[in-house]
């Protein structure tokens, strides 16, 4: 009996695997570098922390000075991306780790007064923008198809779990050899950066001519008239800013833990809950076929809300865990919605765009923890935390809604 014979598979709907990431020189160059970045610039925070402390015994003080470093990412996302998309994206990663080295080297200095540290702090964060806009319009270059987004994976994997690191070993050298030496360290994580780049990373021409180079203002304007012309681009940037419900719920862990019968160990717990659910989500989801994944990536915003709303009963710790985790897993759609807009966006603009993205994310998520927190303040946090899940779902459908639409008409 003769077999049926079936079509060859089309190797653009074929997952890439990690093997294949990793086995691009450059990327791996590329992923080494950002990994010193992000414990750098979690090192800086913590450090600057202890010794406000330190100096001012004042927890209020120190708790301002760490909240600080988070602030200049929404002034430099729309400002100072553009840089990016006018000089070459290598070339202003490797200039802004050189300044954020000599910076953290300054910080070093003892004596330095705290109003000078923190100006100097600002200054370093300001850099982080351009240097993750270059990063991100950068990797498109260097992987095409599905491996750019498998590397978006990584990326996303990475960052958090250097997160984590950074807060780990900040402490640690702090306490082993005082913050002036733990700046140093910090410095030169952001050397070691310049020489991975400068080693690994080839130097590419921008899209544009010199002569074509935009000017400040006109690559803000452009980037911005560029996403909100685009209904792609638009809702995939709503798609993202859902983070602002689901995420709110970290400014309640410590009511939330109280009220479910927890102490400081449950705070962490639950902290650490819905990051352990994305990085799960982000493995499964990088598994399915690229068009499959967004195919799944409205049913997944709106199930990043959706278990949200199982806290209005205010279960015990173990089930609000398991409902916070599958919120997470779920929040892997933020992968292909992050991918989808870079892909989507022309490579001339990508590094203004995406520093304009990137700050819609940071502020819908600062706006999202400020308000679930002055709510907890009336409500109970189990009320407070299933209402942003029910909003949540409902924003979530009507960008989902939006986006299938706009994808069924041309750009």
């Amino acid at each position: 009996m003769t077999r049926p014979v079936h079509p060859p598979t089309d190797p653009a709907e074929q997952p890439a695997t990690y093997g294949e990431v990793f086995g691009v020189a450059e990327f791996r160059w590329l992923w080494l570098a950002q990994l010193g970045s992000v414990i750098g610039d979690q090192l800086a925070r913590v450090a600057l922390a202890v010794l406000v402390f330190d100096r001012t015994g004042s927890a209020g003080l120190s708790a301002v000075t760490y909240a600080l470093t988070f602030l200049p990412d929404i002034v430099g996302g729309p400002l100072l991306s553009g840089l990016a998309d006018r000089y070459p994206r290598r070339r202003v990663m490797i200039c802004c780790d050189i300044l954020r080295a000599l910076l953290l080297a300054a910080m070093a200095i003892p004596g330095t007064s705290l109003w000078i540290l923190c100006v100097l702090l600002v200054a370093v964060q300001l850099l982080a923008s351009p240097f993750q806009s270059a990063r991100a319009a950068l990797l498109p270059s260097i992987l095409t198809g599905d491996k750019f987004v498998l590397a978006s994976s990584v990326t996303n994997i990475t960052a958090q779990a250097a997160q984590l690191a950074g807060f780990v070993t900040g402490g640690t050298l702090v306490a082993a050899f005082g913050v002036e030496k733990a700046l140093l360290a910090d410095a030169a994580t952001f050397a070691l950066s310049v020489l991975l780049l400068k080693l690994g990373v080839r130097e590419r021409p921008l899209p544009q001519s010199a002569d074509a180079r935009p000017g400040w203002w006109e690559s803000l304007s452009a980037g911005a008239g560029l996403v909100w012309s685009d209904r792609r681009l638009r809702y995939l940037v709503a798609l993202a800013c859902v983070a602002g419900f689901y995420v709110s719920v970290e400014g309640l862990a410590a009511p939330y833990a109280a009220a479910v019968g927890g102490g400081p160990i449950a705070v962490g717990i639950l902290l650490a809950a819905n990051p352990a659910g994305q990085m799960v989500g982000m493995l499964l989801l990088t598994r399915a076929a690229p068009a499959r994944r967004l195919t799944l990536m409205g049913p997944l915003a709106i199930g990043s809300c959706a278990p949200l709303i199982g806290c209005v009963v205010q279960p015990g710790l173990w089930a609000t865990v398991v409902l916070w985790m599958l919120s997470g897993l779920c929040a892997s759609y933020q992968l292909a919605a992050s991918a989808a807009f870079v892909m989507n966006v022309p490579d001339a603009q990508r590094g203004q765009a995406f520093g304009l993205a990137r700050t819609a994310l940071i502020v819908s998520q600062g706006v999202g923890v400020l308000t679930a927190g002055a709510a907890a303040d009336r409500w109970s946090p189990g009320l407070v935390v299933a209402t942003a899940g029910i909003v949540g779902v409902l924003v979530a459908a009507g960008a989902a809604y939006g986006y299938a639409g706009a994808t069924r008409q041309p750009a």
